[in-house]
Parts: structure tokens; C-alpha cells; sequence
């Protein structure tokens, strides 16, 4: 049998309530009734029942702290015990553990990363350049960028820039009239050999918040054509042509705006006045009459040196004098020039020089893509793209996958099946289309979810999984752009019978060579 503690012994015991020694106590006291000791002993009970209170400074009380005991033995019964206990304060309530976590001290996982992307086969300068592109950290905000002294100083300088070409006046906003809000997006400018270039902080209208009609009209402007640019890059693997990148700064800044638009004073900037706002004299990232604005006075200015502009693709512009060609190419402020005549491609990045501030620098990064050059030709991958995808839906530490699909699954859409996050499908799928460019290894499976798009389902998701997972195996897979000594066109087509399971319709597929170059 149990012994009943000393009075020193209860003062260091921990208040845990073990069952035996409230039944050990109570056979101590069986002398009395459950009557008798309900009339006897309620008073003491009440004034003897430890309790745990939260002192007024609402400092909660650590769990290691002891709780002094009574002497006397407590006749009340296991229920009024356990009522009376309050658990300690525990640090963590509510959180849910970070078994997912890369950054837990002592977590190795099954499947590193480390282990499927690999730049030892290129060469020390486009090491060097895509160790700096993965290791620059953009910021998500206006204050964890005001934070930084380099993002800081960008925000500064392009505030410097806006002001410097008065992109507004400050009135008061008459009444009746909305305005459009604005917000910061930053991002990295890199040279040739992996170094930083300079940190650009960019001030971008929401177009979302713009009505038609009241401040903005005609919004159509020409957008790049991938196809077209991968067409280019197989002219100059196989001519040996040179590439050049030019980028010109602040290139919305050069259209002038037409309709009266009304802005917020940018994040992280007060206005001395209360209740003024911006007045827009000159277009703004982000408005959407600003790249029409932009593109019509830049094809003013390439018509003006002697270029014209394609038929096929409006954003291509090339120049034919004594056999030699120059080609151009843009997309908002980046422009690809390659083609035979070196005092062309000069004479025309001094004339831009004096309409728009621009600057040269080779070909390294482009639209997301990264391209590498050597003497067997021009490699395209979006290895940055992939990883930063990966670690966006946290498939970083996922197991890799041997094919973007699973053999002989039919995906279709069924009256009982789960429903998916529409948003999130869409958003994924979405960007799975833009890495198709350069990965045409997963073009059919993309063709095939994107099919779901207006609803899908768990099955749907899951099939988006399998290709992040395919995708893991090999992030820097891309496109090779060799010199195969021609220009001859190839085409190939294929369809299959019926493969759609409730509509029977055929689906067909197609890609071309140009150079032996696959461009489509």
C-alpha cells in the first residue's frame, strides 16, 4: 500500500494527478459517508483545491513552475481535482509543426535538389551566373524593400526618374472621379559575367482598377511571339550571326497619355497635402494604354531609320542594305538585334541612344529564359523558372518522376468527382504552358490538363503533380540551337483515333524545324 506523503514532500510535488494516490486517500478516509463528507469538509474542499491562475499582467505561467500542495490530505474526488487543474501556457498552441520545413537543424531529406541540378558542365562565367541568379532574393513588399539599402536606393532613383520626366502633378481629386492604385515591383539586372547589374524598382499601376471608357480607350498593342524568337535564335546558330541585348530604362515614360487618369500616391511616400493625388502626364507601367503608347513611338523612331516592320509578327523589324540584314525584335523594354552588319547594328544603338537611355549588354537572360552560348550553339533552359515553381507549391524535396504522365490514365470529367482549387489549377497550369517553350518534353502532358481548366478535379491536380515531379528529375533540360550547316524546313504532324473518352474527338499534334532546329 501506498503511503500518504509529508507535508514537505506535497510542497515539491508537481501538481499530476495520478489515480492511485486519490485512491489510496480515499481509503484513509472510509470512515466517514459521501454524505458526511460533502457537509463536513465543502468548505475546506473550496480553500484547499490548488488552482492555476494567469497573473494580471496576462504573463502566462511556464510549465515547469511547482505548485504548492496542501499538507492535509484532500478528500475531494477525482472529478473536482481535475476541473480545478488548469493546463500550463504551451508556446506553440495553435501552430502546426514545421515537419516540412528545408531549414529544420538535423533534417536531411530522401530526394535533395542537390542532386538533380548540376551546372559543372558549363563554363565558369555561366556558373557563375546562374549560382548569382538563384541566389538574389527579391523582396515582397515596400517595407521589407525599404529595409534593404540596395532596394532603398532603387526605389529612389526610379522615384528620381518619374520625377525627372514629371509623370504627374499633384492635385486635389475632383469630386465624382476615382483614382487607380499603383504598387512596387522589384527585380535584378545582371551582366554578362553573373555579377549584379543594378537593382530596378519599378512603380506599376493596377490596371484591374481602370474603367473603359473613362481613363482608358484602345489597349491593343503587339506581344512577343516565342516562336518567332526561337526561329531567330536557329538563323543565328547556323549564320554564326552575333546577339546583342539592348534595354532601354523607363521606356513607358516615352508615350504621352491622351485620357485624364487619376493615381494613389505611391506606397511608402506621403503627400504634404491631405487628400491630393497623382495627375498622370505620361504613361505608367502597368496602365493598360501604356505599351500601345510605348510601341507607337518606338515604331515611329525604327520606320525613321530605314527599318521595316513584319507583316507576320509586328514586333520584328529588319533593315536590308548592300546583302547584309539586321533583325530586331522586342518585348517592352528588351530588344534582341542579331543579323551580318556590325555597323548597322552600331549605328542604330546610337540613334536610340539619343530618343530613349538604353544600354548593350549580350544576350544572358530574356523573358525568364536563360541562354548560354558556345562554339556547338545556343542553349535555352529556364532552370530558375522550375526551381522557383518547385518551391512555390513546396514540391522542392518531392520525389522526381520518370515520365511527365502515368501510362495508360485517361483524365476526363466525371459527375462524383472531388473538386480541385480552380484558382490555384489554373494558376499552374498556366505557368506549365509558358515553361512548355523550352521544355517541349512535357507539351503533351500540359496539352492534356489544360483541358480541365473550367473545372478540375483532385484527379486533374494530381496529373499537374505528376509533371512538377517529372520536372524535379531534370530542371535544367532545355533547347539546343546547334549549327547544322542549312536552312531547310521540316515539318512533322501525327493525330491519334478517337482518344477522347466522351466526345471521340481525335487529338493532333505537330512540330517544325528550321536548320534542323526545332522552333514550333
Amino acid at each position: 500500500m501506498a503511503t500518504v506523503p509529508t507535508p514537505a514532500e506535497n510542497i515539491a510535488t508537481i501538481p499530476n494527478m495520478v489515480v492511485e494516490d486519490v485512491a489510496e486517500t480515499k481509503s484513509i478516509n472510509n470512515s466517514k459517508t459521501v454524505d458526511e463528507e460533502d457537509q463536513q469538509t465543502a468548505p475546506d474542499r473550496m480553500s484547499k483545491i490548488p488552482s492555476l491562475e494567469v497573473p494580471d499582467n496576462e504573463t502566462p505561467l511556464h510549465e515547469d513552475i511547482p505548485e504548492v500542495i496542501s499538507s492535509t490530505p484532500s478528500t475531494s474526488n477525482i472529478l473536482d481535482s481535475f476541473a480545478s487543474y488548469h493546463l500550463p501556457f504551451r508556446q506553440n498552441r495553435g501552430k502546426p509543426p514545421a515537419r516540412y520545413s528545408p531549414d529544420i537543424a538535423g533534417k536531411k531529406s530522401k530526394y535533395l535538389v542537390s542532386n538533380y541540378v548540376s551546372t559543372q558542365r558549363l563554363p565558369m562565367l555561366l556558373q557563375a551566373f546562374a549560382y548569382k541568379l538563384s541566389s538574389c532574393h527579391i523582396p515582397y513588399g515596400i517595407h521589407e524593400a525599404l529595409a534593404n539599402p540596395k532596394w532603398s536606393q532603387a526605389i529612389q532613383e526610379e522615384m528620381a526618374a518619374l520625377e525627372k520626366n514629371r509623370t504627374w502633378d499633384i492635385f486635389t481629386l475632383p469630386q465624382g472621379k476615382k483614382t487607380v492604385g499603383c504598387k512596387w515591383v522589384f527585380s535584378t539586372k545582371y551582366k554578362a559575367d553573373g555579377s549584379i547589374e543594378r537593382h530596378k524598382a519599378r512603380l506599376v499601376a493596377k490596371r484591374y482598377t481602370q474603367t473603359y471608357g473613362i481613363d482608358h480607350q484602345e489597349t491593343l498593342s503587339p506581344v512577343a511571339k516565342l516562336n518567332t524568337f526561337k526561329v531567330l535564335l536557329s538563323l543565328t546558330a547556323n549564320l554564326d550571326w552575333p546577339l546583342h541585348q539592348f534595354n532601354v530604362k523607363n521606356i513607358f515614360l516615352h508615350g504621352d497619355l491622351e485620357e485624364e487618369v487619376y493615381m494613389d500616391i505611391p506606397p511608402g511616400y506621403i503627400s504634404t497635402t491631405p487628400g491630393t493625388v497623382c495627375i498622370l502626364q505620361r504613361a505608367l507601367y502597368g496602365l493598360k494604354q501604356s505599351p500601345r503608347a510605348w510601341f507607337g513611338r518606338f515604331s515611329i523612331a525604327m520606320r525613321k531609320y530605314g527599318f521595316q516592320q513584319s507583316n507576320s509578327d509586328h514586333i520584328l523589324f529588319l533593315k536590308k542594305q548592300r546583302g547584309k540584314v539586321t533583325i530586331l525584335i522586342i518585348y517592352v523594354d528588351d530588344m534582341i538585334i542579331t543579323g551580318d552588319d556590325e555597323e548597322e547594328i552600331k549605328r542604330l544603338q546610337e540613334q536610340l541612344s539619343t530618343e530613349f537611355e538604353m544600354n548593350l549588354c549580350g544576350l544572358k537572360y530574356f523573358l525568364g529564359i536563360e541562354v548560354a552560348r558556345s562554339r556547338r550553339g545556343i542553349f535555352l533552359s529556364q532552370r530558375k523558372y522550375v526551381l522557383d515553381l518547385l518551391t512555390e507549391v513546396g514540391m522542392l524535396d518531392c520525389k522526381p518522376a520518370d515520365s511527365s504522365t502515368v501510362q495508360n490514365k485517361k483524365l476526363g470529367v466525371y459527375p462524383d468527382q472531388e473538386p480541385a482549387d480552380k484558382e490555384r489549377y489554373q494558376r499552374l497550369v498556366g505557368k506549365l504552358i509558358y515553361l512548355s517553350h523550352t521544355r517541349p518534353d512535357i507539351s503533351y502532358a500540359v496539352n492534356l490538363v489544360s483541358q480541365f481548366m473550367h473545372c478540375p478535379s483532385k484527379d486533374h491536380m494530381d496529373a499537374v503533380g505528376r509533371i512538377l515531379q517529372y520536372l524535379k528529375s531534370d530542371p535544367g533540360r532545355g533547347l539546343m540551337f546547334s549549327n547544322n550547316g542549312h536552312l531547310d524546313i521540316e515539318g512533322y504532324t501525327d493525330v491519334d483515333w478517337a482518344g477522347n473518352l466522351f466526345d471521340r474527338k481525335s487529338t493532333s499534334g505537330y512540330f517544325t524545324f528550321i536548320g534542323g532546329n526545332l522552333v514550333t
